[in-house]
């Protein structure tokens, strides 16, 4: 079984589809976990809606606003599957996203799995750029571009709960997907947008300064002195810069 992660902070605009993306796989042996951060919106009576038709749609609420780290560990922790992957309540998956990537996981008897990412707007407007996955990523490459999603990966559920995500002051995912390579050296790719990511204009990533000094925490955290964790900033933050080019122009 598959165990999907779902934090969910006021989304009631995008949770609805981001929660049907799940139920629509053509892989059906999951269960879907929403942590809802207390949210003030209609997050909660929409989630409650699928957790009354469909038996594998679950609901948790935080008792005080913890952040999406917080949030991730509670569901990881509630976890019941032998693998866990992670949707955000803006983003989507393509109806064959689990079957697929169990496939990669399974046949390469795999830790940490991800596929490649379509986007579209705030408003769900698409754009024509696709970032592709590689078949084998290694630490080196991944510590020069993120190529890993959150909501594209899929990991093992005894690994990731041994590492669990740490404070939102870094990028967290980027720090578990570090982690992992450092030990099990590879992350398999499934080269198929089967993400389709929605560029918030709010999100972390979105400001480049909070997004740059969130990458230097996350290189800090995983043991790089200063030095080398602003000069892996440097590089990290050019590849993003470009990639967000290549999202609008291409």
């Amino acid at each position: 079984m598959v165990s999907v992660i779902m934090p969910a902070y006021n989304a009631e605009r995008t949770i609805k589809e981001a929660i049907e993306s799940v139920l629509n796989q053509t892989y059906s042996d999951f269960e879907l976990i929403v942590i809802n951060d207390c949210s003030t919106d209609a997050t909660k009576t929409i989630v409650e809606r699928f957790v009354s038709s469909d038996s594998r749609v679950r609901l948790i609420n935080n008792s005080v606003n913890s952040g999406v780290s917080v949030s991730r560990n509670t569901g990881i922790s509630n976890a019941k599957g032998e693998y866990i992957a992670f949707l955000d309540s803006d983003d989507m998956w393509r109806k064959d996203k689990l079957e697929k990537q169990l496939d990669v996981m399974v046949s390469n008897n795999a830790i940490l799995s991800y596929t490649a990412s379509s986007f579209v707007d705030s408003n769900g407007k698409p754009y024509n750029y696709i970032m592709e996955a590689e078949e084998k990523t290694n630490l080196k490459t991944l510590l020069k571009k993120n190529l890993i999603s959150c909501s594209s990966a899929m990991i093992k559920a005894d690994v990731m709960k041994t590492i669990k995500m740490p404070n939102d002051k870094m990028h967290e995912d980027y720090f578990v997907w570090i982690t992992v390579l450092r030990e099990y050296k590879f992350a398999y790719g499934v080269n198929e947008p089967l993400l389709i990511y929605r560029l918030a204009s709010n999100s972390k990533s979105s400001n480049r300064f909070k997004s740059a000094k969130m990458i230097y925490n996350t290189y800090h955290a995983v043991g790089y002195n200063h030095l080398l964790a602003a000069l892996l900033t440097l590089r990290y933050t050019a590849h993003s810069v470009s990639k967000r080019y290549r999202i609008n122009h291409v």
